[in-house]
């Protein structure tokens, strides 16, 4: 009877410090919309593939709506966030077994709206997403951020970055299309889409780009 009052007390005892540890870091949980476009097609044949395999592919805009998230404590529900990104190499050939980019750098432009914790916490929750590339974040932007999306489409702008995409593509069969790669943001759920107009001014990255009527696109929600 004693060692089973001593077990019981050593298990309440226990009880608050483990409460405690269970909250001394809080997860991140979020989802929303998502879109990317890259200056290299994803779904393509191999003839425009290998063509566009070592010399473009390089940069993307990826961009996030956020409906409900938390991140290390912090609500961001309604807030978005965009990254203009830059590599050494095609930021896809690595799914093919390709060389990986060496250094990605990295341009976040946050939601004006957000405070500056909110701020924090959407570059962090970026840098989770694409966290599978060598991520090098140059500069960090409070800008308006306008984020439209339709059943059909969706738009994006953001500072110098600039994204509209067509939700839904014409699956040509031509030289053998297919999709060659995936969404480059952890938990995307996304389609294929057509970029209608992809353009970056900025001068942060070294590069500026601009892409028009070309099936490079992602378009759908994001969860993780």
């Amino acid at each position: 009877m004693f060692r089973a009052v001593l077990a019981l007390a050593t298990i309440l005892a226990a009880a608050p410090a483990l409460a405690a540890d269970s909250t001394s870091t809080p997860a991140t949980s979020v989802t929303g919309t998502y879109v990317e476009a890259r200056t290299a097609e994803v779904f393509a044949g191999g003839c425009v593939m290998n063509s566009e395999a070592e010399t473009m592919g390089r940069q993307a805009l990826l961009a996030w709506r956020v409906d409900h998230g938390n991140v290390a404590g912090v609500t961001i529900d309604g807030l978005s966030v965009v990254a203009a990104l830059s590599g050494t190499h095609n930021l896809g050939m690595r799914e093919m077994g390709g060389e990986a980019p060496t250094l990605v750098k990295a341009l976040m432009y946050v939601d004006e709206r957000a405070t500056p914790a909110q701020r924090d916490a959407l570059v962090s929750m970026a840098r989770t997403a694409i966290g599978d590339l060598a991520i090098r974040v140059v500069d960090v932007q409070a800008v308006p951020i306008a984020f439209e999306r339709t059943h059909h489409a969706a738009a994006v702008q953001a500072g110098d970055a600039r994204l509209e995409v067509e939700a839904h593509i014409h699956h040509d069969p031509s030289c053998g299309a297919m999709q060659w790669f995936h969404p480059l943001s952890r938990g995307a759920q996304a389609e294929v889409g057509m970029t209608r107009n992809q353009t970056f001014t900025g001068q942060a990255l070294g590069t500026r780009w601009q892409q028009i009527d070309k099936r490079s696109a992602f378009v759908g929600t994001f969860a993780f």
